[in-house]
């Protein structure tokens, strides 16, 4: 056999079976990822001071509630745009969200009653959703803090673009 058989005989036998395979495999893992966007139903994000989330929207409903600066409860109606939910689906994943523990809360902040902004931020998808409780004073993982305070700053800016957009 000639050395040019011999690697022509290598790639039939091992490489292509391992190229099939990489394809089958990966290809199932897109199929099956946790979180799609093709799956997407809403965001709901809430927000206030301590424990009362008096803030909140809705982008099923697109109802939007908040207090203005007069203390006086405002609704509205807010709808957001498919790639503008796209958008916030990616930033979701780019911050890590999917792998953010339920609540993000400083343990002494809470033992000395120290009132700061809370957030709740909920993704909703067909099979399975994921949510979150930040707390703005935060300060156990900073790198953590800081991608759910970003979170939540694109988040709230989205909506109000599209609020601004409306009105």
């Amino acid at each position: 056999m000639s050395d040019r058989t011999k690697k022509i005989f290598l790639a039939i036998c091992i490489i292509t079976p391992f190229l099939f395979y990489c394809v089958y495999y990966y290809s199932i893992m897109v199929k099956n990822a946790p979180y799609r966007f093709s799956d997407f139903e809403s965001i709901t994000l809430k927000y206030g001071m301590g424990d009362s989330l008096v803030n909140q929207y809705d982008s099923k409903t697109g109802i939007y509630q908040y207090l203005n600066s007069n203390d006086s409860l405002i609704t509205t109606k807010v709808k957001l745009k498919k790639d503008e939910l796209l958008y916030l689906h990616r930033k979701a994943a780019e911050n890590g969200f999917w792998n953010f523990p339920e609540v993000l809360e400083n343990k002494s902040a809470k033992k000395e009653k120290i009132h700061s902004p809370h957030y709740y931020i909920e993704y909703k998808y067909k099979e399975k959703g994921k949510h979150v409780l930040y707390d703005a004073a935060y300060t156990d993982n900073p790198k953590l803090g800081d991608a759910a305070k970003q979170l939540t700053k694109e988040i709230r800016s989205m909506i109000s673009d599209a609020e601004d957009r409306q009105n």
